[in-house]
């Protein structure tokens, strides 16, 4: 295996991380930010607040989310083992 077939290969898992782990993250973030505007639109400062609904929220997400991650992990492995049978 050469430096470009590493690179190759280390740049699609990267590539396969952000798309699976992007979604939840933005909705971690825009859940993050309504509690935030809401907390300090009504200065209730209570942490379970910010929690207790993030939490929700994100298995929600991960619910709605998980065909879709499933997928694009599948893909890349089925990419990874067609990589290693085809090694020299």
């Amino acid at each position: 295996m050469n430096e470009s077939q590493i690179l190759d290969l280390a740049r699609d898992a990267v590539w396969t991380m952000l798309l699976v782990s992007g979604p939840i993250l933005i909705v971690g973030l825009g859940i993050g930010l309504i509690i935030s505007l809401f907390q300090a639109l009504t200065s209730i400062q209570e942490m379970t607040l910010t929690f207790v609904p993030k939490i929700l929220v994100i298995f929600a997400s991960l619910i709605l989310f998980l065909p879709y991650m499933i997928r694009h992990m599948s893909e890349f492995t089925l990419r990874l083992m067609d990589t290693i049978v085809g090694l020299p």
